[in-house]
């Protein structure tokens, strides 16, 4: 596997208290709210090597085709980092769960087909730059499949968001924010925008500050960007 050493801590994310409780209700969540049904679309038809930022407890492993030759999982949170070995275990394709944070990545570049950012972006530090090296680990063409929540289209839960973000939300959910625009950040990073579709995260008459939700894929672009004349 073509790691590559960095200084990156190997503990950089560290929510015990969030990670106890996540572990616990994730899969509640999954089964009632219908994410799993959003995952195993998320991972519909993946082939060949596969980098997945913030694995979690690895819910998301049971859903990879068979047609996925490895999937490498970055985990900075210990405890959610020793499930996921435990559910790596179970997968049935070939899974190895790494340390490492998402904006210093332990891989070489253009060595994966596909990358997988599944409900993470909204609690990375540095956005612009998590997917900055998602960009460098992805051979020209490669895709990006995201399932994330964020900015809500409508004005006052967007506002709300906001003001949650700036208080309680990022202490109590582990460093996760929910005013983030997914969308906006993944073009900005250089990425090709490809089919998506807005869902809500339970659908319910009521959304919460969370529920927004976008599902889709992005391409890092074929061709090299072209330079300006020097």
């Amino acid at each position: 596997m073509p790691l590559r050493r960095t200084r990156t801590p190997h503990d950089a994310v560290h929510h015990p208290v969030f990670a106890r409780l996540y572990a616990r209700w994730s899969p509640v969540v999954d089964e009632r709210a219908g994410v799993r049904a959003h995952r195993q679309e998320l991972l519909a038809g993946l082939s060949g090597r596969v980098i997945e930022i913030g694995a979690g407890n690895g819910l998301n492993f049971a859903h990879y085709p068979g047609t996925v030759s490895e999937v490498v999982a970055i985990e900075p949170e210990r405890t959610l980092r020793r499930l996921a070995v435990d559910a790596a275990v179970r997968a049935g394709v070939p899974v190895d769960v790494v340390p490492g944070a998402a904006e210093a990545l332990p891989v070489k570049s253009e060595a994966f087909d596909a990358a997988v950012v599944s409900l993470v972006l909204c609690s990375v530090r540095d956005v612009g730059r998590a997917l900055a090296e998602l960009r460098r680990v992805l051979r020209p063409g490669g895709e990006l499949r995201f399932f994330e929540h964020g900015l809500a289209r409508g004005r006052a839960l967007a506002t709300v968001q906001r003001s949650l973000d700036r208080t309680v939300w990022p202490v109590v959910f582990g460093g996760c924010h929910t005013a983030r625009d997914p969308l906006r950040a993944i073009t900005a990073a250089g990425f090709e925008l490809g089919p998506y579709r807005r869902l809500r995260v339970p659908d319910t008459a009521v959304p919460s500050p969370a529920s927004p939700c976008v599902l889709g894929t992005a391409r890092r672009p074929a061709q090299p960007e072209a330079r300006p004349p020097t």
